[in-house]
């Protein structure tokens, strides 16, 4: 959805770019700039970062124990496709996207406070699933004890927070001025 979401937002500030091209229209401008910060804030915060991780992690653990993370089960109702669609496709498109387009990242410390709420809402959200249902989203968790729990979640998100930054020091290297 984030994936989605972001590049629904590019594909809107590219259309919204090209068709306010020439106008002296100081509101467009302002529009457009609000439109530009958005995506460029997204990339930094979530479509870079979220994807990374999501590819990363989930390759790695599916890898190690497919059923971990993606139980067999579910291939009689999500075709491959699919499965690459969420879990593969992510990572050449966002690389794409930081090559071909120059994202102004926030200050380190407002994009890593960003990251780490997300992250942090994001573990909320998967243990209140598991609270009301009574099943852990991802089946990993299942055979984690509460404290190892615990630590995979800041794990998790101090994985996160590197993929922020790798994402600032990547996006600053392919757009550096001075080369």
């Amino acid at each position: 959805v984030i994936q989605a979401v972001f590049f629904g937002i590019c594909v809107l500030t590219d259309l919204s770019s090209l068709l306010t091209r020439g106008n002296d229209s100081q509101e467009q401008e302002r529009q457009l700039k609000k439109l530009i910060s958005l995506r460029d804030w997204m990339m930094a915060v979530l479509a870079f970062p979220v994807g990374v991780f999501v590819v990363t992690m989930f390759w790695s653990i599916y890898i190690y124990d497919r059923e971990l993370v993606y139980p067999k089960l579910l291939d009689n109702f999500i075709p491959a496709w699919l499965n690459h669609g969420m879990h593969t496709t992510v990572l050449p498109f966002v690389l794409i996207e930081m090559r071909t387009t120059h994202h102004q990242y926030p200050s380190r410390s407002c994009g890593l406070a960003a990251v780490c709420t997300f992250a942090v809402g994001y573990i909320l959200w998967v243990c209140w699933i598991h609270h009301v249902t009574g099943v852990w989203v991802y089946p990993l968790l299942e055979h984690l004890s509460p404290g190892v729990k615990v630590i995979f979640f800041a794990a998790v998100t101090v994985i996160i927070n590197i993929f922020y930054l790798m994402g600032e020091v990547l996006n600053n290297y392919i757009w550096d001025t001075q080369k």
